[in-house]
Formats: structure tokens, sequence, C-alpha cells
């Protein structure tokens, strides 16, 4: 290989890796599910295995008792108990965005800065393409693509079974659990509530109130934009609350009863998502997280690529505490 073409190689390679934490940030800021996660640290990385696989959080076994004296401990778990506790089993997703520079663009930036500014304009280009992608996939149901996307919220939350490609088996199960039977027809199902019907504050209150359990309650909602203005006309002037450092993310955002509401694009029409993110994550492969690799070049075209590789899935340890309003307008 010629030594301009090592070096035009080299400028592009440590440039990209100077970019790489870049990049993935930019990704994480652009849309308001994506952007929350992160700020609430749910974005987590494992080595490896056959599948993501997540502690569930379910009933409690009752070992917990009151004692005097010299009484002897209960510790005993019953295998009904015991049926309570398990792990929820999802499926690695990939993902990948393409940096593509062609032959006559390589000509044309010979030099170092040159290099550097075209670099720049491209990765703003994958920057915008993978955000866009991953924004839309979260909020699907993982058959798409002939069931390589990623698990978005319309399969995590739900009532009812997700298809075979988005629940992992041929049963339809979410994260290898039956929704339609104990224990996961009381600690797998979401709150769904599909009335065709105009949004109003009591349908929003009673969402919040039943994915709420004590003193923990949904911190993210998420909606379409026609659902967002409807809420915002429903408050008065003086009740209009927002959270400042969201807002300081760039997102327009209103409070409802302690709980951050934002819209999205790719929200489905008539929905409001309430989430609790503390048991909701995206989880990552370890060594291969926007992970840079090395640029080629193709024998049959005049062009250079490099790929940004994302491996993992969006994944759920308890989506009783997840709920979502279907079917409602303004």
């Amino acid at each position: 290989m010629p030594a301009a073409n090592l070096a035009f190689d080299t400028i592009l390679s440590t440039t990209m890796n100077k970019y790489r934490r870049t990049l993935e940030d930019n990704i994480f800021r652009a849309n308001p599910l994506m952007y929350w996660l992160q700020e609430t640290n749910r974005v987590d990385k494992q080595d490896g295995g056959a599948s993501l696989v997540v502690p569930i959080i379910a009933v409690n076994p009752a070992v917990s008792l009151s004692y005097i004296d010299y009484d002897a401990f209960t510790t005993q778990i019953t295998n009904a108990q015991a049926a309570q506790l398990d792990a929820a089993n999802y499926a690695w997703r990939q993902f990948a965005g393409i940096v593509a520079i062609s032959g006559i663009e390589e000509a044309k930036n010979n030099g170092v800065s040159q290099v550097i500014k075209l670099l720049d304009a491209k990765v703003q280009l994958t920057e915008l393409s993978m955000a866009e992608a991953l924004d839309q996939m979260f909020f699907l149901n993982g058959t798409g693509n002939s069931g390589k996307d990623w698990f978005g919220l319309a399969a995590i939350v739900s009532d009812v079974n997700a298809g075979a490609s988005a629940g992992g088996n041929a049963s339809g199960f979410i994260g290898g659990i039956d929704r339609t039977a104990a224990p996961g027809t009381t600690m797998w199902k979401s709150f769904v509530e599909p009335t065709a019907e105009v949004l109003t504050l009591a349908r929003m209150t009673t969402a919040y109130n039943s994915v709420s359990k004590g003193n923990d309650h949904p911190d993210l909602g998420l909606t379409t934009q026609t659902l967002f203005e409807k809420y915002e006309g429903l408050l008065q002037p003086q009740a209009r609350y927002t959270d400042m450092k969201t807002a300081d993310g760039g997102f327009q955002n209103l409070l409802f009863k302690g709980m951050v509401l934002m819209f999205d694009l790719y929200c489905q029409a008539g929905t409001m998502y309430f989430l609790n993110s503390k048991y909701l994550q995206l989880l990552g492969h370890t060594g291969t997280w926007f992970r840079n690799t090395p640029w080629i070049k193709r024998h049959d075209m005049d062009a250079r690529f490099m790929q940004v590789l994302t491996y993992g899935n969006m994944v759920a340890s308890n989506v009783a505490r997840q709920g979502k309003l279907t079917g409602k307008t303004a």
C-alpha cells in the first residue's frame, strides 16, 4: 500500500478513536429515553454469556419474622416462594453504524486538517443515523428486520406475551417468562389501559398510581407531541413545572406528580408510557460497545468503510412497575 494511503489510514483511525466517546455521548443525548437511561445510570455492560441474564424483582420470600428470646428462626423457603425468585433471559442483539469515505473524497482531502474535517462531517452523519435508528427501535417490540431489532417498550411494557422473535422463544414469553401462567400473571404484566378516549388527568393519575408501590414511583413519562400538548393544556399556568436538569439537556418536559414527561417522534400514536427506570436497562457487551473496526477498502468499490459495532439489548427486571395508556386522543 502506498505511504500516502498508510498515512491516511493512520489519521482516520487515530481521529476516530478520539471521537468514539463523543460519538456515544451524542447518540445518547439525541432522544429522551436514551438520555434518561444514561442520566439515571441505567446503561451497563456484561462481558459475555449465551444471553443477557437479568435478576428479576418479584415477591420477596417470607423469611422475615418477629421473635422473642431464644425462638428458632424459620429460614426454609417453600417451593411456592422459590418460584417467585428467577431471572429473565434476553437475547443478544447487534447494531452497527457505517462511516464511509469515497476515493474522490480522499483525493480532495490530502492534508491532516482536511482529513479530520472530512471525518468529523462523516461521524456527525453516522451519529444522526444511529441515534434515529435506535430511537425508533426502542419504541417497538423487537420483531422488526426479521426479529433482529433490539427490544423496545412495546415488548416490555405489555400485559400479553410478546411474539416469538421479541420474547425469545416459540411460546412468545418475554425474557423467557410466561405472562399467562403463575407467577407471571401477577408479577410479569404491565399496567395497560386501552380505552379509546380523550386524555384526562384522571386516567394519568390511575396509570401513575397503578405502577407505584410505596415510595417506588415512575420517574419517566414518554408520549407523543399531541398528547404532551394536551397534558400541557390541562394544566393551570401556575402548575406547569419543568425539570430543569432535563431542560438543560435540551428536552422540553413537564412534571406530573414528580415524574418527568417528554415527547418523542417515534412514540406510538395515542400512547403515554409511565416508566420506572430503576427496572429498565440498556445492557451492552463490554468488548463491543460502540467499538470501531479497522478501516477497510473493498475490492469492488472506490471507498473505505469503518463500522461502529454495538452488542446488547434493552431489558427489564420488573415489568409490573411499568405502564401505559393507549388509544388516547387530544
